[in-house]
């Protein structure tokens, strides 16, 4: 029975979505576009300062409790496995400040960015919270996953490792 939990929960980690929902959406397989990043737990930067390296890219808002939920998954992924890639949040907060009181309970160790003008929302495909993304080194989009996961569990490093390559 185990073997067959683990089996699909790896396979819901690794699902997505089959056709773009919102506009300018990037589709599992497509490369995503260079975009302007408002910083929010540290300074602004590129999408693209990212490339060179497999991401993963968690899509949240302060008042959606799955995203708060998973996040100290998200972390202590990041805390253990930082060096093979990395981790940013995306807000998509209509206030900064809410976003940023809720990234100061959460304590996470990872970059967050804000976005204001639903540009990342609109290309990662964020029609609903939480989203993460697994991208590979160059900026492709392997995996859309939708809804709250325990980031850091056995099988979830397994299915990250798989999709990039990489032993964890």
């Amino acid at each position: 029975m185990k073997t067959l939990y683990s089996l699909l929960l790896c396979l819901s980690l690794l699902s997505t979505t089959a056709s773009a929902a919102t506009p300018g959406e990037v589709p599992v397989g497509g490369i995503l576009r260079e975009a302007p990043m408002q910083g929010l737990s540290g300074n602004s930067t590129l999408l693209s300062e990212y490339r060179g390296k497999p991401l993963i890219i968690n899509v949240w808002a302060s008042w959606c409790a799955p995203c708060r939920e998973e996040m100290g998954s998200l972390d202590r992924l990041a805390r253990r496995h930082g060096k093979h890639f990395n981790v940013i949040g995306i807000s998509t907060d209509d206030y900064s400040d809410r976003a940023k009181a809720f990234l100061q309970q959460a304590d996470t160790s990872f970059p967050h960015f804000i976005d204001s003008k639903l540009f990342l929302e609109n290309m990662l495909g964020a029609d609903r919270l939480p989203l993460t993304l697994l991208i590979d080194a160059q900026g492709r989009v392997l995996h859309k996953v939708y809804g709250a996961k325990e980031w850091d569990s056995p099988e979830a490093a397994e299915a990250i490792g798989k999709a990039f390559g990489i032993k964890l």
